[in-house]
C-alpha cells in the first residue's frame, strides 16, 4: 500500500482551494502557493491579514502580562479604570519605554521601536486594540500586509521621535502606530477621492476627531506621539503608494520583512536583558 500525496490545499494568501502544483494562484495571483516556506505556520502570518492582526494583538497582550509579572508588587489595582492593573514604571523602563530619560540616560533609542508594544494599564491596552482591529484591516486591504506594517512601525517611531523632541520624558502605547495607520487611511480616501474615498475620508476623520478631543479631556495622553504618528502616517502613505496607484513591489515586501525582523530583535533584546537584570 502507498501513501496517497495531498494534491489540494488553501491558498497561503487569499484561503481558497487550488491544486497544490499551481505556479500561481488562479484567484490571487500568488507565486508559488504550494511552497513549503509560504505554508509555513510563522511565515504565514505575513500572508494572511486576520492571522497576522491576530499574532500582533497577542505580542502586545503577552509584553503587557510580562511587565506585570516583572514587578507584581507594583502593579495598580486601584478602583480608577484608567489605573486598574497597570505595570509599575520600573517593569516599563527594562520592557522598552521610551522618551527623554530612557534615550537621554540610557542611550536607548531602540526604545522608539519597543514603545510600541507596551501599555500603561489594562483600559490603555484594551483601547489600542480595538482602535488596531478596526483600523488594520482597511489600511491591509488598501496598501497590503507589508505596507500596512512598515507603516504602523515607521509610523510608531515617528510619532515617539517627535514626542522625545517635544521634551516628554517617559512614554509608551501603539497608538503612535495605530495614529500612523488613521494618517494612512486619512491619505488614501483624500487621494483616491470619489464617494468610496470621501466615506474612507470622513469615517477614519471621526477616529482622528475622537483621539484629539480624548487627548485634549484626559490627563496623561501623549498628544505628541498621536501627531508625530498620524503625520507619519500621512508621508508613508505619499511615499509607499497604495494598492489602486501602486501594486505591491519587492521592495515594498523588503522593507515589511526589515520592520518585522529589527522589529523581533529588538523586542527579544528588551525582554531578555529585563528578565535577566529582574530575576538574575
Amino acid at each position: 500500500m502507498t501513501a496517497s500525496r495531498k494534491t489540494s490545499q488553501f491558498c497561503p494568501n487569499c484561503r481558497r482551494l487550488i491544486s497544490r502544483d499551481e505556479p500561481s494562484c488562479p484567484y490571487c495571483g500568488l507565486k508559488s502557493p504550494g511552497s513549503w516556506w509560504k505554508n509555513n505556520a510563522f511565515l504565514r502570518l505575513f500572508h494572511d491579514p486576520e492571522l497576522f492582526l491576530t499574532g500582533l494583538s497577542g505580542l502586545n497582550i503577552a509584553l503587557f502580562a510580562l511587565s506585570l509579572i516583572m514587578h507584581p508588587g507594583g502593579m495598580s489595582l486601584g478602583m480608577n479604570p484608567f489605573g486598574f492593573l497597570s505595570p509599575d514604571n520600573r517593569s516599563l523602563l527594562l520592557l522598552g519605554a521610551t522618551g527623554t530619560m530612557p534615550i537621554e540616560a540610557l542611550h536607548r533609542w531602540w526604545s522608539l521601536v519597543s514603545a510600541s508594544y507596551l501599555h500603561g494599564s489594562l483600559l490603555h491596552l484594551i483601547f489600542n486594540l480595538i482602535a488596531l482591529r478596526q483600523i488594520g484591516p482597511l489600511v491591509v486591504q488598501e496598501y497590503g500586509l507589508a505596507r500596512m506594517f512598515s507603516i504602523y512601525t515607521l509610523g510608531g517611531i515617528g510619532g515617539f521621535l517627535l514626542s522625545y523632541l517635544a521634551g516628554v520624558p517617559f512614554t509608551i502605547g501603539a497608538s503612535a502606530a495605530v495614529c500612523a495607520l488613521i494618517g494612512a487611511a486619512l491619505y488614501y480616501g483624500k487621494s483616491r477621492g470619489g464617494s468610496y474615498g470621501q466615506r474612507v475620508y470622513q469615517q477614519i476623520g471621526g477616529w482622528a476627531m475622537s483621539i484629539f478631543v480624548f487627548g485634549l479631556l484626559v490627563p496623561g495622553i501623549n498628544n505628541w506621539a498621536h501627531g508625530g504618528g498620524m503625520a507619519a502616517g500621512v508621508l508613508c502613505g505619499l511615499l509607499l503608494g497604495y494598492q489602486e496607484n501602486r501594486r505591491e513591489l519587492p521592495g515594498h515586501r523588503l522593507l515589511g520583512a526589515a520592520c518585522a525582523g529589527g522589529t523581533i530583535l529588538i523586542l527579544l533584546w528588551a525582554v531578555a536583558t529585563a528578565v535577566i537584570y529582574r530575576f538574575f
